[in-house]
């Protein structure tokens, strides 16, 4: 791929990201696209940023072969909710409603209304759980969130701001619910320390004894959970 104004090309399936923020040159997977972007600061110098991407061929055609294919919210496909496969099953007789039984999904309505009720059903488990989970950390941690939101990061399962803010990612609710418990323990040690220090890691130990497990699977498999609607 060549670069709008240059005659400099990137390997196949890598994009260019510039960046206000990034301080040096990085690769990194967008599961969603199916990408591999080039993070380039933005006075970095074009050609080393190539370089460096042709450098890390090896990693980035590995990258691109590991990532899962797409699955669209459709009848009869099976979605993973707390880590658990549940079924959709599509229910056009029925008006506009979606409902759990044991490990179905019953999505009411016009089937061009179903992806989207899928979504909106899946983000409203996800806010009640994760808002029962900041509940319960903040009466140990003796802090609350001056605010929880949800979005569709793909960087990021949480982020805490230095005011207070909390962002999580809505696809924590396709992973099993020990790993949404550390993301959201996480975000809310945030609250008292605002770093990745040793004091940081003891408060998150605390509030949830078992770190390495869940941590380990995010890196084994989180990406799999942007391939989903």
């Amino acid at each position: 791929m060549l670069w709008k104004g240059s005659s400099v090309k990137l390997p196949p399936g890598v994009q260019l990201r510039v960046s206000e923020t990034a301080r040096r040159v990085s690769l990194r997977v967008d599961a969603p696209t199916g990408v591999v972007l080039l993070v380039v600061p933005k006075r970095a110098s074009l050609t080393r940023a190539a370089d460096f991407a042709e450098k890390n061929r090896k990693w980035i055609d590995s990258k691109l072969k590991s990532l899962p294919p797409p699955v669209p919210f459709a009848d009869g496909i099976d979605v993973p909710v707390g880590g658990q496969s549940h079924r959709i099953r599509h229910r056009p007789e029925m008006r506009g409603t979606v409902w759990r039984e044991g490990n179905e999904i019953h999505i009411a309505g016009k089937v061009e209304h179903l992806p989207r009720r899928l979504t909106d059903w899946l983000k409203a488990e996800a806010r009640r759980e994760i808002s029962a989970l900041v509940d319960r950390h903040a009466e140990v941690v003796g802090r609350r969130p001056a605010r929880v939101t949800l979005r569709d990061t793909t960087t990021r399962w949480g982020s805490c701001s230095p005011t207070g803010r909390i962002a999580f990612c809505w696809r924590l609710i396709l992973a099993p619910r020990e790993v949404m418990d550390y993301v959201v323990a996480h975000e809310m040690a945030h609250l008292v320390e605002l770093n990745h220090g040793v004091r940081f890691w003891r408060l998150v130990r605390k509030l949830v004894p078992d770190v390495d497990t869940p941590r380990r699977w995010l890196s084994d498999h989180g990406i799999r959970l942007h391939r989903y609607g």
